[in-house]
């Protein structure tokens, strides 16, 4: 297993086992290098281990594949976890895909279905799994990867949109059947991240409305956000260790937005 070095020792993580599902690039490979330097042994998940392993090796962490849309392979990924660690303190559920950007009447199945196997699927699999490692020890954390699309509605996204709704139901569910036991679980809700996933998002709606995808941007996410601007992985990982941490202690049930003021 690897460690973490001495620079995270006195961290407010020190001593403590993460799992980082999603982790091998954005937000969630922020949170890997985060949750590492802030004293954490860290394991990171995603369908390619090839992927993940550059983020493992630079940040110090533990890489193990699953697609955690697959009831065995979160089953073999938990297995595996605990074997080589014993233990699990805190989960970050953000493994997701940003579903079909379409309208309604042109929605593609296939892609909703995956959206919602991902997104939702994926998360009840590993919280399952999850509360079953944390549950004997009576402690623990799970953070959940909702969405300011969590919160409201957005046009074209009403997969993804539908799945962060449900997160953050099931957060709120959870915490409050897991909280007798000791076990926080709490949502974060970003707004617009930067990065290749929302270059994704930008340039499918820019080819379906027919606009420049400058303008789509200034329209829909820069200029709209009281801060005028993206949100960094960066600042989302910050939120993520302070829900993990001590200094969140109170807190479970909640949903927090990371979204640098989009009112």
């Amino acid at each position: 297993m690897a460690t973490n070095g001495r620079s995270g020792e006195d961290g407010p993580l020190a001593g403590q086992v993460a799992l980082v599902t999603g982790g091998g690039s954005g937000i969630g490979e922020a949170i890997v290098r985060r949750f590492a330097a802030a004293g954490a042994t860290v394991f990171l998940t995603g369908r390619s281990l090839e992927r993940l392993r550059p983020v493992a090796e630079s940040a110090g962490a533990t890489a193990l594949a699953a697609d955690v849309s697959r009831e065995e392979e979160v089953e073999r990924l938990f297995a595996a976890l605990a074997e080589q660690a014993g233990q699990l303190d805190v989960l970050v559920n953000n493994a997701g895909v940003s579903g079909p950007v379409k309208p309604v009447a042109e929605m593609d199945l296939d892609a909703w279905d995956e959206c919602i196997a991902i997104n939702l699927r994926g998360a009840m699999l590993c919280m399952r799994a999850a509360a079953r490692m944390m549950l004997p020890r009576r402690s623990g954390c799970i953070v959940n990867m909702s969405s300011r699309m969590g919160l409201q509605g957005y046009p074209m996204r009403s997969a993804y949109s539908a799945t962060k709704f449900a997160l953050i139901g099931m957060t709120e569910a959870v915490a409050r059947e897991l909280g007798p036991s000791g076990i926080r679980v709490n949502a974060l809700c970003p707004g617009a991240v930067s990065g290749v996933l929302m270059e994704r998002v930008i340039a499918r709606r820019a080819e379906a409305e027919g606009r420049p995808a400058e303008a789509i941007i200034r329209e829909n996410y820069t200029d709209v956000a009281a801060l005028r601007r993206w949100v960094a992985p960066e600042e989302v990982a910050e939120a993520a260790l302070f829900l993990a941490s001590d200094a969140a202690a109170a807190i479970t049930g909640e949903r927090i937005k990371v979204d640098a003021g989009r009112f």
